[in-house]
């Protein structure tokens, strides 16, 4: 796939995402504070649909090519795609909650994996080091987002930090294009591939969500799909964590557009300038700019000289 099949967003269709992936993040959070021991995954599904709803949304996944609910919850060794049910959470499990929502023409959508009961999985614990991985396995993927960056350079970053800590990133499943559809080009893969196609532009909104496997390669690269024609599993029964955000490149970087707290624009050029990601004339630019700071903090030196 190359470039020019990737929409480019203008600015009005990205404000609708921006939009939506705002409420999706609000409802997120709501599904987040539900998970305690003895909840259901189905009272959150019952949340997800409810809290949508006020907000004038329809939750993505419900009847999408047969899907029965308002949203994916995994948990443990579910990789993604769980569907909520009457099972009663327990205090070591983790879950993943994701949420799309579909607002007024536009799709949102991200996820996070949280432990149901935090005293039971400390810091240093197998399930808390799983997750914070995950989340880190994204954030570094996001920090070299940015206009000219081949999608490849993802799976790059991601692929190494999961393994350097032991775990596997689960390869079938990706992320991908979305707005006014919900999975549309590119094919974001979280490992090392020749498939990947395609370059970061400035208006290109798309989401990373990476599945990383407790299990180191190969088995932990695998996956196992269950007869319902949605669940997906590790193929050990190994713990399975996940991190997604809905993205925009933009001319110096790249907009997060589901963070927590609010859409967050980041400058990535001194990461992808670190990594020789930058194209030339922006490389030319951000060089100027970076002379000119230091000129001028050297000219606020020299006055404090002056003053004393």
């Amino acid at each position: 796939m190359s470039s020019r099949n990737i929409k480019i967003n203008n600015e009005e269709e990205t404000a609708g995402v921006r939009k939506a992936a705002t409420l999706a993040r609000e409802v997120l959070m709501l599904a987040r504070d539900a998970i305690k021991v003895g909840v259901t995954t189905d009272e959150i599904d019952k949340i997800v649909f409810r809290e949508a709803i006020k907000r004038d949304c329809y939750p993505s996944p419900l009847n999408y090519h047969g899907y029965p609910k308002s949203v994916c919850t995994s948990v443990n060794e579910c990789v993604c795609h769980g569907i909520p049910d009457k099972r009663p959470l327990q205090g070591s499990d983790i879950i993943n909650i994701d949420v799309t929502l579909y607002h007024k023409g536009y799709h949102g959508d991200l996820n996070g994996t949280w432990p149901v009961d935090p005293a039971l999985h400390p810091a240093d614990a197998p399930s808390s080091k799983l997750i914070r991985v995950a989340r880190e396995c994204l954030d570094k993927a996001i920090a070299i987002c940015g206009p000219g960056v081949p999608y490849g350079e993802v799976g790059a970053v991601i692929q190494p930090h999961a393994e350097a800590n032991g775990f596997g990133v689960v390869k079938n499943y990706t992320g991908h294009g979305v707005g006014k559809v919900f999975h549309g080009a590119p094919t974001i893969f979280h490992h090392k591939t020749k498939k990947s196609r395609g370059i970061m532009e400035i208006g290109h909104i798309f989401t990373i969500e990476p599945m990383i496997s407790a299990s180191p390669p190969p088995v932990g690269c695998g996956d196992l799909s269950w007869p319902d024609d949605w669940t997906v599993t590790t193929t050990d029964g190994a713990y399975s964590a996940a991190a997604e955000e809905t993205l925009v490149i933009t001319p110096h970087g790249v907009e997060i557009l589901s963070a927590e707290g609010g859409p967050k624009v980041l400058d990535t050029r001194e990461e992808r300038a670190r990594r020789g990601l930058l194209r030339e004339s922006e490389k030319r630019q951000w060089e100027e700019e970076q002379a000119g700071n230091a000129g001028a903090q050297e000219g606020r030196e020299d006055g404090k000289r002056v003053k004393v």
